[in-house]
């Protein structure tokens, strides 16, 4: 057991302050303080979520699907994943979660989210209402089916994996989807004729009927003044959003610091947290800059390389410290852990064989090490307290063979009892 600093003043003074608590536990047996007395602190959760998509290997590994070599490689997958990340986004589009109308894949996700759930991570639904990868089934319908059918699907789903899956991208890039062109879905037609206001009330308010106890976002990539504009209208016109949604996939290049803080900015005014619902940086050359739809850059190859890998390294750990020094940011989700996923790109921390990145090391040391506090030996002082700072969370004592857990929950100075 390695024993690890006890407080955090060499941490950056913005991330001290939104993100840890200075805490004093007093511990006693019998109403006596058990003084001078050698604990173990260690923390077990982060409040800070960290999470990444689903992976198809997981699913396959998880319901049974995988043997061999497959099986070892989805392992070793599946084993980074909870290393590092306590946060999964799980696949709900509704052209492969609901290809035949009626035939729901509910138990194949329902497995794993409470596989994620049981490894201690929180599990999020992407998405309830999305024009893209939506059922080709809704274009023999009328707008007002298409409506019912979408707020039934909701009802399903939602009531199905309330207490599994507690989290959900409502909508999912509506700023663009009552304009979408690239091909005739059921959704950007009922959006043409509800107006987006309108269709996002009628999905979150089914969503929150049917669990009110779920976090709700909106998520969307345009994170110019249409977006803000959007989000403003639905808080003005009395939709509660709980967290808003915001994309970051950079296959042309990183954000920076500058241009990232002045879209959290932009959005900061709401007073609504704010997750970094999909992050990427290539580690292999940039999508051209000519590109306006990502989707249009389709290559069969797209390697990632050595100066790659450090450029990504680097940025990657620039992204994450500019985002949870932020207080309004509380979830960061990189989409694909492993490459040649989405657009083939060598966007993942880990490479095609499964094989860690210097930006998955480099994130793991940040978040286990700096932003952990790992099974440390403290000791009581002759009123049986001790002191330690730390990044807000859940924590385990030991002390004599015994155990106890408590939280810190919020930012600053608390004090913590413990009766053993």
């Amino acid at each position: 057991m390695s024993v690890h600093p006890t407080t955090t003043d060499h941490l950056d003074p913005a991330l001290r302050k939104h993100r840890t608590a200075s805490a004093t536990v007093k511990l006693s047996h019998k109403d006596a303080p058990i003084a001078n007395h050698e604990v173990v602190v260690e923390q077990k959760k982060h409040r800070f979520l960290f999470g990444t998509n689903w992976s198809n290997q997981t699913i396959a590994l998880v319901n049974g699907e995988l043997s061999g070599q497959e099986k070892e490689q989805a392992e070793r997958h599946t084993q980074r994943y909870l290393d590092l990340f306590n946060m999964a986004t799980l696949p709900f589009y509704w052209a492969t979660f609901e290809p035949e109308r009626g035939q729901p894949q509910t138990e194949r996700i329902l497995k794993m989210a409470r596989w994620y759930q049981a490894h201690g991570c929180t599990t999020k639904g992407h998405p309830l209402c999305w024009h893209t990868l939506t059922a080709d089934w809704l274009l023999q319908m009328t707008n007002e089916e298409i409506l019912q059918a979408q707020l039934a699907r909701i009802r399903r789903d939602v009531a199905d994996f309330a207490g599994v899956v507690d989290m959900w991208d409502v909508i999912n890039e509506a700023v663009i989807m009552p304009v979408f062109d690239r091909y005739d879905n059921g959704i950007t037609r009922l959006c043409r004729q509800l107006g987006r206001i309108e269709l996002i009330r009628a999905v979150f308010d089914e969503a929150r009927a049917i669990n009110p106890r779920a976090t709700l976002l909106i998520n969307d990539f345009d994170t110019s003044a249409a977006y803000d504009i959007l989000v403003e209208g639905c808080l003005e016109a009395g939709i509660q959003i709980d967290v808003i949604g915001i994309q970051s996939h950079m296959h042309q290049g990183y954000w920076g610091v500058e241009k990232t803080l002045r879209v959290l900015e932009h959005f900061e005014r709401f007073k609504l947290p704010i997750h970094f619902t999909e992050n990427t940086l290539v580690s292999g050359h940039l999508m051209p800059p000519e590109i306006v739809d990502l989707n249009d850059y389709q290559v069969s190859e797209w390697p990632t390389t050595p100066e790659g890998e450090a450029r990504q390294a680097e940025q990657v750990i620039s992204h994450y410290k500019t985002l949870v020094s932020h207080p309004a940011v509380q979830a960061i989700t990189w989409w694909d852990l492993s490459d040649g996923c989405w657009l083939n790109a060598p966007s993942g921390l880990l490479r095609k064989d499964e094989s860690p990145k210097p930006a998955y090391d480099e994130l793991l040391k940040l978040i286990k090490d700096e932003w952990w506090l790992a099974p440390t030996r403290m000791a009581t002082d002759s009123n049986g307290q001790l002191t330690f700072s730390g990044f807000l969370g859940d924590y385990q004592l030991s002390v004599d063979g015994q155990q106890a857990t408590f939280a810190l929950d919020s930012p600053g100075e608390v004090a913590i009892d413990i009766e053993l």
